[in-house]
């Protein structure tokens, strides 16, 4: 198969108090916290192009670029959307945009890079931690 531009797909998360900035140590307020969004945004990246992808082939997490310019509170749903821009060789990169019942959340570019799946676990032997 292959990866082209316009590639999409979306991840929505209702917020509870496990996602909120105190829950995730980035704060103190009960809303949702930048690292959920960031890790919702990922989701909806990884989504869109899983399907494309040929077997024993993933994609991993190289660069986010993200404005998260307003809260979502407890009890609201965020939406986040990826688009798939640009693909330059393994390096995809994503338009992010996150919306909640009140309008935009937040916008931002993730870059991932399309990876095989073992050479990338095996690349991890010697590494500390890398035995489980």
């Amino acid at each position: 198969m292959s990866i082209e531009p316009g590639l999409s797909a979306s991840a929505d998360l209702v917020v509870t108090e496990a996602d909120t900035a105190i829950a995730c140590g980035s704060g103190d307020v009960p809303v949702l916290g930048t690292p959920r969004l960031l890790a919702l945004a990922e989701a909806a990246a990884v989504r869109a192009v899983a399907s494309s992808l040929d077997s024993g082939r993933t994609t991993v997490g190289f660069r986010i670029q993200m404005d998260h310019s307003a809260p979502t509170a407890l009890g609201d749903t965020v939406r986040v959307e990826a688009t798939l821009e640009q693909v330059d060789g393994r390096r995809l990169t994503f338009r992010v945009v996150a919306h909640d019942s009140h309008g935009l959340v937040a916008a931002g570019r993730i870059t991932r890079v399309i990876v095989d799946r073992e050479r990338f676990l095996e690349s991890l032997g010697g590494r500390p931690g890398a035995d489980g």
